[in-house]
C-alpha cells in the first residue's frame, strides 16, 4: 500500500465524499488481500476468499469514518488501522467456521458411498454384454466369470472351483482366443 496517494486521500477520506471512499479501497485492497492470504490455510481457502476479509473490514473502517469521525495522523497510520483491522475480521470469520474446520476431511478420506442405482437402460445393457459374454466363453470358463460378477476374488474363485489360483487369474487376464472375440463384440456394441 504506497502512501503517496493516501496521503493525498487521507483529508478526503473523513468526509462522505464517496470517491475518496472508493478510491481509497482501490488503494489498500491488494496489500490488505496479501495480509489475509498469508494467514489463509488450504482449509480456510475453501470456505471463503481474502477479498471476503477485506470488503468486511472495509465497511467496519466506512462506518468508522462516517459516523464515529475516526481521524488519522498520516497514511502510515491509516495504513496500520487497516492492516490491524483486516487480521481482526479474519479471526472472526475463522472463530465462527473454526469446529466446521476441524470436523471436516477430505472426500477420499470419508467412508466410501455405495454406487447410486443403474437406471433400467443401464441395467438392460448390462445384461445383454454379459449374455454375449457368456455365449462367446468356453463353457468351463462360465463358472468362474459368475463368481468374478458376484465380487469373489481369484483366491475365492479358485477355492469354489478346485482350481489353482494362477489359472484362475490366467482365465480371466487372458488376452486372446474368446477374450478377444468378446472384446470385438464390445466394440461393435458401441
Amino acid at each position: 500500500m504506497s502512501e503517496g496517494p493516501l496521503d493525498a486521500l487521507l483529508a478526503r477520506l473523513c468526509t462522505d465524499d464517496d470517491a475518496a471512499i472508493a478510491d481509497a479501497f482501490r488503494a489498500c485492497e491488494p496489500d490488505l488481500r496479501m495480509v489475509v492470504r498469508r494467514r489463509l490455510s488450504s482449509d480456510l481457502r475453501a470456505k471463503f476468499d481474502s477479498l471476503d476479509v477485506v470488503q468486511s473490514a472495509w465497511v467496519h473502517a466506512l462506518a468508522g469514518f462516517r459516523r464515529a469521525g475516526w481521524r488519522f495522523v498520516d497514511a502510515g497510520h491509516l495504513r496500520a488501522f487497516l492492516v490491524r483491522l483486516t487480521r481482526n475480521r479474519l479471526v472472526d470469520r475463522f472463530r465462527r467456521i473454526r469446529l466446521a474446520v476441524e470436523h471436516e476431511r477430505p472426500l477420499e478420506d470419508a467412508e466410501q458411498r455405495p454406487d447410486p442405482e443403474p437406471q433400467p437402460s443401464e441395467r438392460l445393457d448390462a445384461e445383454e454384454l454379459w449374455a454375449r459374454l457368456l455365449a462367446l466363453c468356453p463353457p468351463g470358463h462360465r463358472e468362474i466369470l459368475r463368481y468374478r460378477r458376484e465380487g469373489a476374488s481369484a483366491g475365492e474363485v479358485a477355492r469354489r472351483t478346485g482350481l489353482n489360483e494362477g489359472s484362475v487369474r490366467r482365465i480371466l487376464n487372458a488376452p486372446a482366443g474368446w477374450r478377444a472375440s468378446a472384446a470385438r463384440a464390445v466394440s461393435r456394441r458401441g
